[in-house]
């Protein structure tokens, strides 16, 4: 879309890639946690915090790395949720200012892959979760049950992701509260009746081995988490009115975040210290019992929640590319996309540790991305985007088509970030990481080398043109 079209009204800014008019500016500081808090009130955390137990973890140095890895992750994660408010544009559409007209669609490109591979990953673990409830209710069934069970989630999913951010806001500011009261009874019944062994040690891991699996963590539920969260932020605060104090929606966005995704790793870790099963399902289902019914039936709508965000953002993704779709017709391709890969899915055997290794693997792009949005924000344009510019034409931009300061700083981070990186397969073991022992500081690395590269490099081209 064009920057001389008029400026989409209230009705239409949810579809829309054009800066949301301060007349559809209507989502407040409360409504952006309810969000963040729905889309982190998932299963997938039962897994992942479960993954540092089966690491050979104890509960302590589990509990340790969920808290300060996550206290760093979403601290930088608010950031980029101010940098919607401030612009009222997407996060891949402000990416053109650092990366160029065309340049942007590298990141707009594989943070629509990321978000469509999401929402099958996570729409497996509801029809994980959803088999098991029908086995405690004496229903069991094969493929087929589960090929309906995926259908059915996912066209529920789609319709509310296709209409529009004001449906997304509904929904997760009348379900969420309901949601998180039910985990409150929840977490109260895994704590005092199923003998969590608080003074779990693990597999006894000292030294390299112990730090290994502890920063293995830290990349996938702990600091890595938070960082995956960083391409979607502005998506959603861009309906968030400038008068809205910067401080609160910060806050509330980072709070959001951080609790469910701690407390969901915390008591997947403790549920682990008795059954060492990282199988979502089985963890509850072990845990309790004939109880696991009612909490199955309002747990699911956790991934439901996550997936409507993953939706929605992998659509926009696909405006910013220039493909001349509507974002509903995206939306419902992207539905099609993750059922599909959904029933693959269903097949693989070992889930947390594919899961690990899918983390993983979105890191290694996400983090050099978001090193150089942040300092070109931040420090290079110092908040001041030149926003009509974002959307001239391609081959006619103020921008540029391509911006390689950034594009070089992008690649060269993630060179570094899969470098110092220790996944589980042994493609997502780099040089850097195995040198050090099993030692992952992918992140960190990754982080360094793209953030220091483009700050470098931008400060050697000031006589460009402004973005």
């Amino acid at each position: 879309m064009s920057s001389s079209q008029a400026a989409p009204d209230a009705a239409d800014a949810a579809h829309s890639l054009d800066p949301v008019p301060a007349a559809a500016r209507e989502s407040t500081a409360v409504s952006q946690f309810w969000i963040w808090s729905g889309a982190n009130i998932a299963p997938i955390n039962w897994v992942l915090g479960a993954l540092g137990i089966k690491l050979g973890l104890g509960l302590a140095d589990t509990v340790a790395v969920l808290v300060a890895g996550n206290a760093v992750g979403m601290s930088v994660f608010g950031l980029f949720v101010l940098m919607g408010q401030r612009t009222g544009v997407t996060q891949m559409v402000l990416a053109r200012s650092a990366f160029g007209r065309r340049g942007a669609y590298l990141p707009a490109a594989l943070q629509g892959v990321m978000s469509a591979g999401w929402c099958a990953v996570n729409t497996w673990i509801v029809l994980d979760l959803v088999m098991a409830l029908l086995g405690q209710l004496g229903v069991h069934g094969g493929n087929a049950v589960k090929i309906v069970v995926v259908v059915v989630i996912m066209g529920l999913q789609v319709w509310i992701a296709a209409s529009g951010f004001h449906a997304i806001n509904l929904f997760e500011k009348w379900t969420v509260p309901v949601t998180l009261a039910v985990l409150a009874a929840m977490t109260i019944v895994a704590w005092s009746r199923t003998g969590v062994k608080w003074d779990f040690a693990g597999q006894g891991l000292h030294g390299r081995d112990r730090l290994s699996a502890m920063t293995t963590v830290m990349t996938a539920i702990g600091v890595g988490w938070g960082i995956t969260w960083f391409a979607y932020a502005s998506d959603y605060s861009r309906f968030v009115p400038r008068s809205v104090p910067r401080a609160r929606l910060y806050g509330a966005s980072v709070l959001g975040q951080f609790l469910p995704v701690v407390w969901l790793g915390v008591l997947g870790a403790s549920l682990a210290t008795v059954s060492r099963t990282t199988d979502p399902g089985e963890l509850i289902v072990d845990s309790f019992g004939a109880l696991a019914v009612p909490v199955l039936l309002l747990v699911v709508h956790g991934p439901i929640a996550t997936n409507v965000l993953n939706v929605y953002s992998c659509s926009l993704c696909a405006q910013t590319l220039d493909w001349d779709v509507s974002r509903r017709t995206v939306s419902y391709a992207v539905g099609a996309f993750a059922t599909l890969f959904t029933v693959l899915l269903v097949f693989q055997e070992d889930f947390a540790h594919t899961l690990d290794a899918w983390l993983a693997g979105l890191v290694t792009w996400v983090v050099p991305w978001a090193a150089v949005m942040a300092v070109h924000f931040y420090v290079v344009r110092r908040q001041e985007v030149d926003v009509p510019a974002l959307y001239d034409p391609p081959g006619r931009s103020r921008l540029g088509d391509f911006r390689w300061d950034a594009l070089v700083s992008f690649v060269l981070g993630a060179a570094a970030t899969w470098s110092f990186q220790y996944g589980v397969p042994d493609a997502l073991k780099g040089p850097a990481a195995r040198a050090l022992g099993g030692v992952d500081l992918s992140w960190l690395a990754g982080a360094a080398v793209a953030g220091g590269l483009y700050l470098l490099l931008s400060a050697r081209a000031k006589g460009r043109t402004p973005a």
